[in-house]
């Protein structure tokens, strides 16, 4: 089958045709950087990097646009707070999510706009949507938009002008309509005089709505193929960006995708629940790849729960990976932490199972496309078992293994994760170096039927968080969590 893809607006799954021949345009809203990442945005975020790894693997041409949203009311109110310059705290926010996004594997967005460096899109685009009598200025500085003058609002979240009390904005002095939203916010005197730029308008700053229709305009163009994004953005800002490009005369997003909720312990994470988790929170108790595979392993448009026993078994998933992973490199007489990554490795040449690609084709089904790579799994580790097994059959195993998780972001002998679990290739070397060794002690107690001191050996290594495995090739170790 071809790519279908779920569309938000029309509920419904259809085959992906995109503007231009082999080229996928994708607007991701981004973070807006008032404080540290956390689970929320990690889900959404590690979801459409799986969108973007798979159209890339299907042979399509990705141009990945992720804006960040630098100035917005909170990061105003506590950069004030903490005494610092609202810009500054911005960007030590910004670099938080960068380093966490790449710590996770999270391939880079082709550009990463700032919505402070397009003002002058954003005035040219309220200019338009003024000219069209769609916006209007109230004579001091805010701009806003005039809901009840375009008569499709609403389609995208399904609700009618009538049933709506407020779209999100509070009543000004200056609106029309309750409604009614701001496009340009009016400079205030409690604010820093940095935050806020001149316009014929008056001097003032972005609406959060107007800074991703202006973005996704200069670097996608007036129509493009898939805007995403968290269930949570739908309304109002999903809604009054489609609704500003529509009356602006652009085609804007033809295919909308939203992730869904992820939820701690049953309960939607929030301050108030005492279960807001946050990405340090979340890498400092458990393994980096263990916390993607948990994020990814669910369909990007359920719900994916936060809590110990999937931790747990996210963690035993990851290692079966890893560990097979590495005992068929070694088996191929190659070290698992100096391999090539995937285009290096030429696993994008490797043919994927049919069972893997109808999974993704069917809206990114990542738990169908788990369930093969399982079997995959355990095809591999039957034919290491099995005395005799061709190199090149493991070869092939271990190739089609690393190219499915490569899809999610997962190929455990990447240069991402082959020391995920024993720091740097220095680190793992030394460590290898004396669990080996003991290995060999233990080895040699087993041959002397000296029994105590075999198993002596295999508790001390399990109490320092390592795994004895025995096989038809000797003992391999592992490390695990001990949590």
């Amino acid at each position: 089958m071809t790519l279908h893809l779920h569309d938000t607006a029309s509920r419904t799954t259809a085959p992906f045709t995109p503007v231009r021949e082999g080229a996928v345009s994708l607007y991701v809203c981004g973070p807006t950087t008032q404080g540290a990442p956390h689970l929320g945005h990690l889900r959404t975020f590690l979801s459409f990097d799986v969108l973007v790894r798979w159209l890339e693997r299907s042979g399509y041409t990705v141009t990945h646009i992720r804006n960040v949203t630098d100035i917005d009311d909170k990061i105003l109110v506590k950069s004030a707070e903490a005494g610092a310059e609202w810009w500054a705290w911005s960007l030590r926010f910004e670099r938080e999510f960068q380093d966490v996004l790449d710590r996770l594997g999270n391939r880079r967005p082709t550009y990463e706009p700032r919505a402070t460096a397009h003002v002058p899109e954003m005035i040219a685009l309220m200019q338009r949507l003024i000219g069209r009598g769609h916006a209007y200025a109230d004579g001091n500085g805010s701009v806003y938009f005039d809901v009840a003058s375009h008569p499709t609002y609403g389609s995208l979240t399904r609700q009618s002008l009538e049933d709506m009390q407020d779209a999100g904005e509070q009543m000004e002095p200056g609106k029309r309509d309750r409604r009614d939203f701001a496009l340009w916010k009016a400079a205030k005197d409690t604010e820093p005089a940095t935050a806020s730029w001149d316009t014929p308008f008056g001097r003032g700053r972005p609406g959060w709505h107007l800074e991703c229709s202006a973005m996704s305009h200069k670097y996608l163009g007036e129509t493009f193929d898939i805007h995403a994004g968290g269930l949570d953005l739908r309304f109002p800002h999903h809604e009054n960006e489609q609704a500003q490009s529509h009356a602006a005369g652009y085609g804007f997003a033809r295919t909308w995708m939203h992730s869904g909720v992820l939820t701690v312990d049953g309960l939607k994470m929030g301050k108030s629940l005492d279960n807001f988790v946050t990405a340090a929170d979340a890498l400092g108790s458990h393994p980096t790849p263990a916390v993607r595979l948990a994020l990814v392993s669910g369909h990007y448009r359920a719900t994916v729960e936060y809590n110990a026993t999937a931790m747990r078994e996210a963690e035993a998933v990851w290692e079966r990976f890893a560990s097979t992973a590495r005992r068929a490199a070694e088996r191929l007489g190659e070290n698992p932490i100096s391999l090539p990554d995937a285009e290096a490795a030429g696993l994008d040449e490797v043919e994927l199972p049919e069972a893997f690609t109808s999974a993704m084709d069917d809206d990114l089904a990542v738990p169908e496309a788990l369930a093969v790579i399982h079997r995959e799994l355990s095809a591999l580790n039957t034919a290491l078992n099995t005395p005799g097994t061709d190199d090149a059959a493991i070869a092939a195993g271990l190739g089609r293994l690393r190219a499915m998780l490569d899809v999610l972001g997962l190929d455990p002998l990447s240069s991402t994760w082959s020391t995920a679990a024993g720091g740097s290739d220095v680190e793992h070397q030394a460590l290898d170096a004396l669990v080996r060794s003991q290995l060999t002690a233990r080895a040699a107690a087993r041959a002397a039927k000296d029994w105590a001191r075999a198993d002596e050996i295999r508790d001390l290594l399990a109490a320092a968080g390592i795994r004895v495995e025995d096989g038809p090739d000797g003992a391999r170790w592992a490390l695990v969590s001990n949590d």
